[in-house]
C-alpha cells in the first residue's frame, strides 16, 4: 500500500524504523522483531535505513523486500545519494519496484566515515531534492523526505533549511518525516512555519524513546537536536541506572506522543534502533487512551 493513501483517513499513521543488520543472524532476529511488532501493534508500515555512508545498501534492499513479501507489512526503503550514480540507483530501484516496493524515503545521507563534507560521485546527486526530483520524473512511487524541526546542522538558518524542505515537496515529496526531537514546541513551531510557506503534505514527527543516556547525547550532538533542560536533568540523575533511564525515557516519550497526537500530528514514526521494548511500551500506552 502507498503511504500517502494511509494519511487523511481520520486516524493516525504509526510506523517503525529499523536499520539493516550486518549478519544473516541479525537479519533473522530483525525479521522476528518485526513479526512480533506486527502481531502486537499492527504498524501501518516500517522503514529500513541505509547504514552510515551508504554502507549497507544491499542489505537494506534485502530486508525491505523480505519484510513486505514474507510478513505482509508495507515497507519503505531509505535511498541516499551517498556513493551512487544515477545508473547505480536505477539498478536498485529496478530491484525494489520489481519486488512490489512502492515507498521510498529520499535522503542525501551523511558523508562516509572519515569525511567531513558530502561530495556526490560522478553522475550522482548532490541534494535530497535532486533525488526526489529524479524519482518523481522517472518512477511511479510514493516519495517521502526528511525535515528538521530544529534545522539541519549544515543549514545557516531556519529560513534556509525551510527553503530546502519546500523544494523537496515541490519536487515531488508526498510526506515528510522529522528528525528526532524531544520538545513538542519545536515540532509545532516548525509545522506552523511550513504551512505558512505553503507546505501542505503530512509532517510526521519522528520519535526516539531514550534508553541510553550516552547514546542519546551522541545522537543529539550529531543531528543538532536539543534535550530539554528538565528532561536532561532527570536523565543525569539516573544515568548509571539502566532501568531508571529506560523508565524515564519511556515516560517522556508517552507524554510527548500524546501531546503530538492531541495537537494534530498525523501519526508517529518511531526510531526503534532495532529494539522493540521501548517502542512497544510507548505505542501501547498511547493507543490505550
Amino acid at each position: 500500500m502507498r503511504i500517502s493513501e494511509m494519511h487523511g483517513r481520520g486516524r493516525p499513521v504509526f510506523s517503525f524504523e529499523f536499520f539493516p543488520p550486518k549478519s544473516d543472524e541479525g537479519v533473522a532476529q530483525l525479521m522476528q522483531s518485526v513479526a512480533d511488532l506486527k502481531a502486537a501493534l499492527a504498524p501501518n508500515f516500517v522503514s529500513v535505513t541505509n547504514g552510515a555512508g551508504g554502507s549497507t545498501r544491499a542489505r537494506t534492499l534485502e530486508v525491505v523486500m523480505r519484510i513486505q513479501r514474507e510478513l505482509g507489512v508495507t515497507a519503505m526503503a531509505h535511498l541516499t545519494c551517498v556513493g551512487v550514480s544515477e545508473s547505480d540507483l536505477c539498478e536498485e530501484l529496478g530491484t525494489l519496484v520489481g519486488n512490489g516496493v512502492e515507498n521510498i524515503l529520499a535522503l542525501r545521507g551523511d558523508p562516509p566515515k572519515g569525511e567531513s563534507e558530502f561530495k556526490p560521485v560522478a553522475g550522482g546527486f548532490a541534494h535530497a531534492s535532486d533525488l526526489v526530483e529524479y524519482l518523481e520524473n522517472n518512477y511511479q512511487l510514493d516519495i517521502g523526505a526528511a525535515c528538521y524541526p530544529e534545522k539541519h546542522v549544515e543549514s545557516p538558518s531556519a529560513e534556509d533549511d525551510l527553503k530546502w524542505t519546500k523544494l523537496k515537496v515541490d519536487n515531488g515529496a508526498l510526506f515528510l518525516v522529522t528528525q528526532l526531537f524531544f520538545d513538542n514546541a519545536d515540532y509545532f513551531r516548525f509545522v506552523e512555519r511550513a504551512r505558512a510557506a505553503r507546505i501542505r503534505v503530512p509532517i510526521v514527527p519522528g520519535i526516539m524513546p531514550i534508553t541510553n543516556v550516552a547514546q542519546v547525547e551522541r545522537f543529539t550532538k550529531m543531528c543538532g537536536a536539543a534535550i530539554p533542560g528538565e528532561l536532561g536533568e532527570r536523565l543525569r540523575r539516573v544515568k548509571d541506572d539502566p532501568a531508571a533511564v529506560m523508565a524515564t525515557g519511556i515516560e517522556h516519550a508517552i507524554t510527548q506522543c500524546r501531546g503530538l497526537l492531541e495537537g494534530g500530528a498525523p501519526g508517529l514514526h518511531f526510531y526503534t534502533l532495532n529494539k522493540s521494548f521501548a517502542t512497544r511500551s510507548v505505542l501501547a500506552a498511547v493507543r490505550r487512551v
